[in-house]
């Protein structure tokens, strides 16, 4: 049979769309459908020999496509037929149009260019042996991603294996987990919590994502209406912004993500690196990307099974989030439900301490509770029935009047299970109130007993949120809060109204590019110029380039003044003596040029030495510092921190990568363990956040037109005050061409 044209891949018309900086606004559109129903399947290298990993792989193929109603052809160039099912020698033998080859064979980059030519919609790569073990790997990938890239065939892989092709359960109850993990091991516990009644529907393994990604997966499984939540394990992420662009599509349709993330460490970063290939970016940005487009980390698969099959069992009730205002300031009311004071009290201080609110019950409800519960009983949260209340009529009215306070947005009951003829009741009656109400209800198993007919006879054929550890379901209920609390605050950044500001320059992006046409840092006079552009107040500054005129530009600001060396070789000035603060007359002005020329010249003698600048003292308001740095898997970073010892010593900063809203930039403000400062501690005059947050907004501006030209910005200090926001120092640093 001859082989079909060859075409080259297009654009199409629904093509993503690049911003100034060349970064996507818009994921691309895949029909992924395919993928996970083909109808046709072939198998290239499947085994005959038993015990032969290729054999299990094709027998794992087959059991799968044969029970979703795809023909399954092994392809092999000397059998005659495996299994009893009919082999060809090649791909160009099997007449019907192919959407999906799986690789299994060593040579996989040949095998998959003379598969192109047959054109299957999907191709499997599964060996390993690329971008995972080094130099000579990563050249047979970028081989590999040439051929993607010339072709019409999506790819999934190399280095993955077959968890897509897994048979799920189907008598489970809805809405379900779909998985994506770069680790078939890794996602294995998941898969297997089946088993406790957690359904799920979809696992992507992505391997090392030649084409196939995290975002293309995560927006598929966001859309598909069984899914209830995505949950992933994920090593490194192929490209920050498609990342940021699925978890925002994800946000738009309410879908959350769950993610254990490696890479917190150094030790973590290198393994991830060695086993996919991958970016893994920085710790703290990638952090901070989660917290702005409202993805959970995790970091046990315990933890994320559990964290994800709460979110799937909670769907229904997201709709009574409306229970928080638009701004999402109303905080979620746990409530506390045991039958013993001690665990009650164990429950609310884990909560507490992870900043959950334990509300008061009304006083109304209270009065109701004391009707069933005894008077020397606490009912105001913790409420502790004692044990007795929960075994008979009173159980259920207890729960009835829990759930009927209006400060009460979920309920946590642990149950210990050391008495059936208490454990069983209440478990039967939480299940029963669930049925009645949007508000979620989370119990906790604390017995080492999983064969307890409570644990799996009544809890996990429900659809309580059922958690083995305090420390799960705690964090299942913060995570449950930080949901809702972004769902009532969320803007997206990729809205159709939004994207225009992304796709050309501002004026103030357009008026200073005669500024940034060169290399490496500017001298602080023009980097202040392009602050100024972008409508960040300055300190008023003027050049000197003789000690006469130092003291003219001093007399002219007026005393005292603070006095640097301008250089764009010599950008860290104080780190060289090159600053000198309180010069208190025009004299002191001349003398202090002379010292600051002579010390920049001992410090660099080839440096470029623009003058002196002669600049107003701000004194008051608190140090803060903006920055702007170009993260390797997000590029464009924007950070805010406090000034002096909270950035040097305590890292006390947090970060944003753009696009992000102006409430995103409030919040920043905020995150520091110095915020307090911000606020006005200590009889402190509250600073201008307004002001800040028009700062932040001005450098994520800076970056949106610039990004691609701009390395570093660093406003160091930006002294906040009460009635504005200062910058008295600042540092732009260009890339060097390429």
């Amino acid at each position: 049979m001859a082989p079909p044209a060859r075409r080259s891949r297009v654009p199409s018309a629904d093509a993503p769309r690049l911003d100034i900086t060349g970064r996507p606004v818009r994921l691309r559109t895949l029909d992924l459908d395919r993928f996970f129903h083909p109808r046709t399947i072939a198998v290239i290298g499947a085994s005959a020999v038993e015990g032969k990993p290729n054999n299990g792989l094709w027998r794992q193929l087959r059991t799968w496509g044969e029970r979703a109603g795809a023909t399954v052809v092994p392809v092999h160039p000397t059998q005659g037929e495996i299994d009893g099912v009919p082999c060809v020698a090649s791909v160009a033998d099997i007449d019907d149009h192919l959407d999906l080859a799986v690789i299994l064979v060593g040579d996989a980059v040949a095998v998959f260019e003379s598969v192109l030519d047959h054109r299957p919609d999907y191709a499997v790569i599964f060996s390993a042996g690329f971008a995972e073990v080094g130099a000579d790997g990563a050249a047979l990938q970028q081989r590999l991603a040439a051929l993607v890239q010339a072709g019409d065939t999506h790819l999934l892989g190399p280095n993955t294996n077959l968890n897509a092709f897994e048979t799920f359960r189907d008598d489970l109850p809805g809405p379900t987990i779909a998985l994506i993990t770069q680790s078939g091991h890794q996602g294995r516990p998941v898969f297997q919590a089946q088993q406790f009644g957690i359904a799920l529907s979809h696992w992507a393994p992505t391997g090392n994502e030649v084409d196939l990604e995290f975002a293309d997966f995560a927006a598929y499984f966001a859309d598909r209406p069984e899914v209830g939540v995505v949950a992933a394990y994920i090593e490194g992420f192929k490209d920050g912004r498609t990342l940021m662009l699925a978890a925002d599509h994800a946000a738009s349709v309410d879908v959350p993500i769950v993610c254990i993330k490696v890479g917190r460490t150094a030790e973590g970063r290198s393994m991830a690196r060695s086993h996919t290939g991958h970016l893994t970016g920085s710790d703290a940005v990638t952090d901070a990307v989660f917290r702005q487009f409202g993805i959970t980390r995790v970091d046990g698969l315990d933890e994320l099974t559990e964290t994800a099959a709460m979110f799937a069992r909670t769907a229904a009730s997201r709709s009574a989030d409306a229970t928080a205002d638009s701004t999402g300031a109303r905080p979620l009311g746990v409530c506390v439900y045991a039958i013993s004071g001690g665990t009650g009290a164990h429950m609310a201080d884990l909560l507490a301490d992870a900043g959950l609110v334990l509300p008061e019950l009304r006083a109304a409800t209270q009065q109701t509770l004391q009707q069933w519960i005894p008077p020397y009983l606490r009912v105001s949260n913790p409420v502790d029935s004692g044990g007795p209340p929960s075994t008979d009529e009173r159980g259920p009215r207890i729960l009835e009047a829990l759930i009927a306070d209006p400060g009460v947005d979920l309920i946590i009951c642990p149950i210990t299970g050391a008495l059936d003829r208490i454990s069983r009741p209440l478990a039967t009656d939480l299940v029963a109130a669930a049925a009645t109400t949007d508000k979620p209800i989370f119990v906790v198993w604390g017995s080492p007993d999983t064969s307890d007919p409570v644990y799996t006879d009544v809890l996990l054929p429900s659809s309580l949120p059922t958690f083995r550890t305090f420390h799960n379901c705690v964090a299942a209920a913060r995570a449950y809060a930080d949901r809702r609390a972004f769902r009532a605050r969320y803007e997206s950044p990729f809205a159709p109204a939004a994207v225009p500001a992304l796709l050309e320059r501002s004026p103030a992006g357009a008026a200073v590019e005669p500024l940034l046409a060169g290399a490496g840092a500017l001298d602080e006079r023009y980097a202040k110029q392009v602050l100024q552009a972008y409508g960040i107040a300055t300190t008023t500054d003027l050049l000197a380039t003789s000690a006469t005129a130092a003291g003219r530009a001093a007399a002219t600001i007026g005393f005292p003044v603070v006095m640097k060396v301008c250089s764009p070789d010599l950008p860290h000035k104080s780190d060289h003596g090159l600053v000198e603060v309180g010069v208190a007359s025009a004299a002191d002005a001349r003398r202090a040029y002379a010292r600051l020329v002579e010390r920049a010249q001992r410090t660099d003698p080839t440096a470029r030495i623009e003058g002196v600048l002669v600049s107003e003292l701000v004194t008051g308001g608190v140090e803060c510092v903006v920055g702007l740095a170009a993260d390797e898997l997000f590029g464009p970073t924007v950070m805010f921190g406090l000034g002096g010892v909270f950035v040097e010593v305590l890292r006390d900063v947090t970060f944003r990568v753009p696009p992000f809203s102006r409430r995103e930039a409030e919040r920043m403000l905020l995150e520091v363990q110095g915020a307090p400062l911000l606020l006005g501690a200590r009889g402190r005059s509250p600073a201008d956040l307004g002001a800040l947050a028009d700062v932040i907004m001005a450098v994520q501006r800076l970056a949106l037109d610039h990004g691609d030209t701009i390395a570093e910005i660093d406003i160091n200090p930006l002294v906040a005050r009460a009635d504005g926001a200062v910058a008295l120092d600042a540092l732009v640093v260009l890339h060097e061409p390429t």
